[in-house]
């Protein structure tokens, strides 16, 4: 029966926001009982931790391993099915695995529905907290009401309206986050390290919802705070001003006009000549977040320009994930000429609602932002080849 384990967290999956997640809602690793991880369907990367049998993990005291068989569980589905299912999961995957995501939690309703418990979610569907980065969290939550009417549909869900629907929906909420963390290495070698312990927002779902999750996470000594009045593309935006400072123009740093590769800190990246640059972008961003209403035409762009630095500031000595990610395919030998799941969901969200509120003008630059950071990983990809 898929009844939740109340209490219990599930962090899907197993990679590098996902560990630091685990890191410190297991109390830096000394209290496991209630908290594990969750295999993403189909995940390669996940087997090839099972095959190994353990989870290595750089802590203050050294490197730790952790046994698979004690900390990571099955996917959504067949922990349900094996009396695993947390009643608060973590979502923390690159942006561009959220869709099969999404089809997973609603082939999850659909055995809830199977096994009779559809009408108290509350007690047999958990809480979904999606904590990738990107601007996304509008257009999933209606991929996700449109994947359940189309369960309806094929008769694999009966009609939920009006009473379950709302129920089902509020449980799933966005986990706007700074915690960082580090991967180093691959395969069985793969070394995951945790960094410091960062705020995450919780917005969207509704106020019971938000406030269940907080107690949850909370009661476990991890950074987690309601954003009871702001909307959930609020802190989205607010965030992405930070990731594009430290990711995308940090790639645009990083890599030289011969394409050679260095890394770099997010202090250092904030302190260099692209200064100009990064409020450049901060305006952009602010003025597309105006036409779509997530700023106010009122707000001060100082504060808003103010506040992202000091974010960012927080983390100086952070190496951010995207020029890890850089660094990680010229190791291997795998980059390629295009842009890393994290700037495709912060860019072209940008893109569409720029030209939506007709900011023509603001689309030319973020096309022409990410025009420019393709040309960079072109170059990088075609010297490490050499």
């Amino acid at each position: 029966m898929a009844c939740l384990n109340k209490g219990n967290i599930g962090i899907l999956p197993a990679g590098a926001l996902g560990v630091a997640f685990f890191y410190h809602l297991s109390n830096k690793l000394k209290q496991l009982d209630g908290v594990y991880l969750l295999e993403r369907r189909g995940s390669k990367s996940a087997k090839a931790l099972r095959k190994d049998g353990k989870i290595n993990i750089d802590t203050s005291e050294g490197i730790k391993s952790l046994s698979t068989e004690e900390i990571l569980k099955p996917d959504l589905i067949k922990s349900a099915q094996s009396g695993f299912l947390p009643e608060v999961v973590l979502i923390c995957p690159n942006p561009d695995q959220l869709l099969d995501t999404i089809t997973t939690i609603v082939e999850l309703l659909v055995l809830v529905y199977e096994q009779g418990q559809i009408s108290s979610p509350n007690e047999s569907f958990p809480l979904f907290i999606l904590a990738s980065n990107g601007i996304y969290f509008q257009r999933f939550r209606q991929i996700f009401i449109e994947k359940i009417e189309e369960a309806t549909l094929f008769a694999r869900l009966p009609d939920l309206w009006p009473d379950i629907i709302p129920q089902i929906v509020c449980r799933l909420l966005r986990g706007v986050t700074i915690q960082t963390g580090l991967r180093i290495g691959s395969g069985a070698k793969t070394i995951y390290r945790p960094g410091p312990k960062g705020r995450t927002q919780i917005a969207g779902g509704n106020a019971e919802t938000r406030s269940r999750c907080i107690n949850i996470l909370t009661e476990r000594g991890a950074w987690f705070e309601e954003a009871a009045n702001i909307s959930a593309t609020r802190v989205e935006f607010d965030k992405a001003l930070v990731n594009l400072m430290v990711n995308l123009l940090g790639q645009l740093l990083a890599i030289d006009s011969q394409g050679h590769f260095q890394l770099l800190t997010v202090g250092e990246i904030l302190n260099s000549a692209y200064q100009s640059r990064i409020r450049e972008l901060v305006d952009q961003v602010f003025r597309v977040g105006q036409m779509v209403k997530v700023y106010d035409l009122q707000e001060d762009i100082e504060v808003i320009f103010d506040g992202a630095i000091k974010s960012a500031q927080k983390h100086s000595t952070h190496v951010p994930s995207s020029l890890q990610w850089v660094d990680m395919n010229l190791h291997h030998g795998t980059l390629q000429p295009q842009m890393s799941p994290t700037e495709s969901w912060l860019i072209e969200p940008l893109i569409r609602y720029a030209k939506a509120s007709g900011l023509e003008d603001a689309a030319s630059y973020f096309q022409e932002l990410k025009d420019e950071l393709v040309n960079k990983l072109t170059l990088a990809s075609n010297l490490n080849k050499k």
